[in-house]
């Protein structure tokens, strides 16, 4: 007959080897909470809606001391571009989407795709993007050589 002790210092094993297991099974469970948060955050900050510029063109023209310049500006959904002017003329045609502009003290004017805005120099304005996707605007300037295209907070 065998001594009572080997089975108790086998049953201490297993139960110990059983303890690591779920210690694994939870250190394993928390690891993998911790990257999904970490996962979760980085796409939200990722998803922050931005305004992109691309400038297309820049041309002296047959008045003396001017330019023209056209850049292409998209606008991410929900983006807002914030009151700012610019020295010259702006001629802002939109290309896709809806966006709504908002002109100094004016009540704000929505345009669709295909739809224009005449804004004079120096008007301060902003811009939202308020449709359901991604919009975009073919913006014209026509401003003094040299000037700074954008004054920001005006």
């Amino acid at each position: 007959m065998q001594p009572a002790c080997p089975a108790r210092i086998a049953c201490s094993l297993r139960q110990t080897i059983k303890e690591s297991e779920m210690n694994i099974v939870r250190i394993t469970m928390g690891a993998l909470v911790i990257a999904s948060l970490a996962a979760h955050l980085h796409s939200a900050q990722a998803q922050t809606p931005e305004v992109h510029r691309t400038d297309l063109a820049r041309h002296d023209l047959s008045v003396p001391g001017r330019e023209g310049i056209q850049v292409r500006v998209d606008f991410d959904r929900g983006a807002f571009a914030p009151k700012h002017s610019h020295p010259g003329e702006e001629i802002a045609h939109v290309l896709q989407g809806t966006l709504e502009y908002q002109l100094a003290d004016q009540q704000p004017v929505r345009l669709n795709a295909g739809e224009s805005l005449f804004i004079p120099a120096g008007t301060p304005h902003s811009a939202r993007n308020v449709g359901s996707g991604q919009a975009s605007e073919l913006a014209t300037y026509i401003v003094t050589n040299g000037a700074p295209l954008v004054v920001l907070g005006k």
